[in-house]
């Protein structure tokens, strides 16, 4: 059986703001930082094949620290792995698009990806996992748009909203994915939030 062990990467000073990232390349906090620290000490008690990681900043970090706490081999970067893009509206806090473009933006042409354009790209990252490490554990270093499109057109989505480097677990048997777990912050709770 595979396993894939989605994260969502740790948190940004634009996730604090409410902006849109989108492609852009922004950086983790040092709040964002703890948090794959704590959630690397987690998984070194787990059994993980390798990390691969989307390329852009905050998601690559994030995976570093994870193999380092976590001593989990970290595979690749892969650009498949990076959140949508949003085209006009990267970098814009939901106050400033709606004054931009009104309430209706997301049904506008502002050069968002299409649906239909990353679920291609995750069909062609998913088709070299399940070659490459078939019956393996791998984690993969994602985004929250990215992860929840996925887990939307498998069927698996789930309607809270996914938290930084929260961990998503599904795996695959019969040639279909099951959902094991959703955007668990076990890692984050102190031991009295943990123990209730």
């Amino acid at each position: 059986m595979t396993t894939i062990g989605f994260i969502r990467h740790g948190s940004t000073e634009w996730n604090r703001l409410g902006k849109l990232q989108g492609q852009l390349d922004t950086e983790l906090t040092d709040e964002g930082r703890e948090q794959a620290r704590l959630l690397g000490l987690r998984l070194a008690d787990e059994s993980w094949d390798g990390i691969i990681s989307s390329d852009l900043k905050r998601a690559s970090e994030t995976a570093s620290i994870i193999a380092q706490q976590s001593r989990i081999p970290l595979l690749a970067m892969d650009v498949r792995l990076r959140e949508r893009s949003y085209g006009l509206v990267e970098g814009t806090t939901a106050v400033e698009r709606e004054a931009r473009w009104g309430a209706d933006w997301k049904l506008q042409e502002l050069g968002q990806e299409k649906d239909h354009e990353l679920w291609a790209r995750w069909l062609a990252f998913e088709a070299g996992i399940l070659d490459a490490y078939k019956g393996k554990k791998v984690l993969l270093i994602s985004h929250g748009g990215f992860i929840v499109q996925v887990l939307r057109e498998l069927q698996l989505n789930q309607e809270q909203f996914l938290e930084n480097t929260s961990l998503t677990l599904l795996s695959r048997a019969e040639n279909q994915w099951q959902l094991q777990l959703y955007n668990c912050l076990l890692h984050l709770q102190s031991p009295t939030e943990s123990s209730i």
